[in-house]
Parts: C-alpha cells; structure tokens; sequence
C-alpha cells in the first residue's frame, strides 16, 4: 500500500526541466504584465496563480490534452462565467467558491477543456479582490487577456526551443504511414485505444494517437533487441 505513494520515474531530461522552468517563468511574467498594463497590476497579481498553474502545463507537459489552446481558453471562459454568475445568485463565501468550482469542472468536461488552473481561477473569482470585485463582468477581460498571452507564450517559447505545440488532435504516426495499415489484424489501433479509455471511465491526461505512438515505438526497439540478440548468438 505504502509503494503507491512514491514518485514515479520522471523520464525527461535536466535539459528540458530547464527549458520548462524558463519558459514558464517567461510566460507567467509576460501574462501579468500585460494584464496588469491593462487593467492595473492589482487585478493582475489577483490572476497570478491561475496563470502560474497553466504555464506548468502549456510548458512543462505541453503535449498533454490538458494543456492544448482550446483547453485553457474554454477553461478559463468557462471558469470564469461560472464563477461569476454565482458570486452574482449566491454571494462571495467559501461554499460558494467551491460550488462555483465544480458546476466549471462539469462545464469543462462538457465543452471538451478541462483545465485544472481553470479551478483555481473559479475559486479565485469568487473570493477576489476589491478592484476584481468592482469590475464585475468585465473582469472576464483580464481573465481572457492573461489566458491568451500565456497561450501565445507557450506557442512562441514552446516551437522556438524546438518541442512542437499545439499538437493536433489526430498526429499522423510516424512509425506506419497513414497508407499503409498494420498487416496484423489483431494489432492495436488508435480506435481500439479510443475503446478502452472509454472502458477506464477515469480522467487520463493523454490522446489514444500518444499510446499508439509509444506502443509503436515500442515494439520498434522489442525488434531491434530480438535482431541484436539473434546476431549476437549467431556470432557465438
């Protein structure tokens, strides 16, 4: 029971734990500067948590179906018409932050954008600030505002240090031309995958196309280990 609780391997590089770290250090600067130069650096650093959530995401684990555009700009719309409708029927108190939080989880999940520092930002503006507060629907503004710089951001930063972002719903896989389908009847296939998340009924932070790559990849080195290990016998 106790070994469920240690850390998995981490399979990325030094290298890209720092490329990560600059980037959503550069990326979260940008977005509250530009919120704040807009509608004053109060409303802004309100955001800043929100906004510092996702640039793990959109720099860290860019490939993930969390962290794609339509993910953090529905998320943080839907957030953010959420939480204030509610601050509008049932006040700014703890509950109903957290009702406000959940009623934009199961929007988010309908909308196809679930995000998780949208969560947050229910929370946040809720509970906000005098000067968000005052702003009452407009503060929708700086929300959009600091969500999309954050994503123009991960766009720039992300493709210049060479790690492809967006990545699209449907990649093409690399390892078996789209022309030329497994011989195999029995090998797995991106809707077989498709099938069995829907099986899991759980939230996996991953695209059935990403599994059939690996699982391609994978059985490309389980070949090139059979080949290696047959020369090497017969070279015995």
């Amino acid at each position: 029971m106790f070994a469920r609780w240690l850390p998995a391997a981490v399979n990325t590089r030094p290298s890209e734990w720092s490329r990560a770290a600059i980037g959503m250090a550069l990326g979260t600067m940008l977005s509250v500067w530009f919120c704040g130069y807009v509608f004053g650096m109060d409303v802004a650093q309100h955001l800043i948590g929100p906004l510092g959530a996702s640039a793990v995401l959109l720099f860290a684990v860019s490939s993930g179906a969390l962290a794609q555009p339509w993910a953090i700009l529905g998320g943080y719309l839907s957030a953010g018409v959420v939480s204030l409708l509610v601050a509008h029927v049932l006040g700014r108190t703890l509950g109903s932050a957290c009702l406000a939080a959940g009623i934009a989880l199961m929007l988010m999940c309908w909308l196809r954008c679930l995000h998780p520092p949208a969560g947050a930002l229910a929370l946040t503006l809720v509970l906000a600030d005098p000067a968000t507060v005052a702003m009452d629907w407009q503060a929708l503004g700086p929300v959009m505002l600091g969500a999309a710089t954050m994503l123009l951001s991960a766009l720039a930063y992300n493709n210049l240090t060479r790690v492809r972002y967006p990545k699209r719903a449907s990649e093409p896989m690399a390892m078996v031309p789209a022309d030329h389908p497994p011989a195999d009847s029995q090998a797995i296939t991106a809707q077989d995958l498709k099938l069995a998340l829907a099986d899991m009924e759980g939230f996996f932070d991953v695209t059935p196309e990403d599994l059939e790559q690996l699982i391609q990849a994978s059985e490309l080195y389980a070949k090139r280990r059979s080949i290696g290990e047959v020369l090497s016998q017969r070279a015995a």
